[in-house]
């Protein structure tokens, strides 16, 4: 165990074949939940199927692209269907299609693609898990989103655009879902190790590279966060223990900035 108890809940997390996302299906997992993670490459849904089937032999895996309202909502009923119903929402990846790039560089194309890419994954399976929550009686939603909304950066307007409008949206669905019970919350990320992003941030030479660069030499602690530390920042606003916190963004950056809104 963890810390947390999630033994009974019944949770879906979506995007989460990798980084933060599977690392948070690990931490549920291991603390007793229902786990059933998703997304869109076959080679990856079956490895993050295997690893948490060593931590829990309820846990699997679905397929598909959470861009496609079609295949969130499918991924939704299929896992409320296998684990007899849904408690808690996770809705992670949601990888953009721009890299950062100086806005006065994007093309029309990048800059449509750019806030699309990451907004709309992110909230189709909210959307559609919503029904399902409230057969439960309530419940929690908790999105991953980027400091870029607090914070701008060089590079980063659209992907800062898109998670904006996660924040915002975190207080208005908060407002309006608290009727049936059902919280909503989401986890601000920075520059985090044991990521994909991390991992091709620094694997090649460029824009992105000497930018992450100069932020990762500001952190007070010396060192980015982990994917772990993002996990179980998640596992806490979706547990019982913040029965009582709805509507909130938790940036977890280490310090590297404060403020935001």
């Amino acid at each position: 165990m963890n810390g947390f108890d999630f033994r009974g809940k019944a949770v879906l997390i979506t995007g989460s074949t990798s980084g933060a996302g599977l690392a948070i299906a690990r931490t549920m997992a291991t603390a007793g939940a229902t786990v059933a993670v998703c997304g869109r490459d076959a080679g990856r849904v079956e490895q993050a199927a295997a690893a948490l089937r060593e931590l829990s032999d309820a846990s699997f895996a679905l397929q598909g692209d959470l861009a496609r309202y079609e295949d969130a909502a499918r991924i939704v009923d299929a896992a409320a269907l296998r684990m007899g119903g849904l408690d808690i929402l996770v809705s992670a990846g949601a990888e953009g299609t721009v890299k950062p790039t100086p806005f006065s560089e994007m093309t029309p194309e990048q800059l449509r693609g750019g806030f699309e890419s990451r907004f709309f994954p992110r909230i189709n399976p909210v959307h559609a898990a919503i029904p399902r929550l409230r057969e439960r009686g309530g419940g929690a939603i908790v999105m991953l989103t980027t400091d870029a909304a607090r914070h701008p950066t060089p590079g980063e307007s659209m992907i800062g655009a898109a998670g904006a409008s996660v924040v915002l949206l975190t207080k208005a669905l908060a407002r309006e879902l608290s009727r049936w019970s059902i919280r909503v919350n989401s986890v601000a990320m920075t520059l985090t190790s044991g990521t994909p992003s991390w991992d091709r941030i620094f694997g090649m030479p460029g824009f992105e590279n000497r930018l992450f660069s100069k932020a990762l030499e500001r952190f007070p602690a010396g060192r980015a966060p982990t994917a772990d530390e993002v996990a179980r920042a998640a596992a806490f606003l979706a547990s019982d223990g913040a029965s009582q916190i709805t509507g909130q963004t938790l940036s977890v950056n280490g310090g590297l900035s404060f403020g935001g809104w």
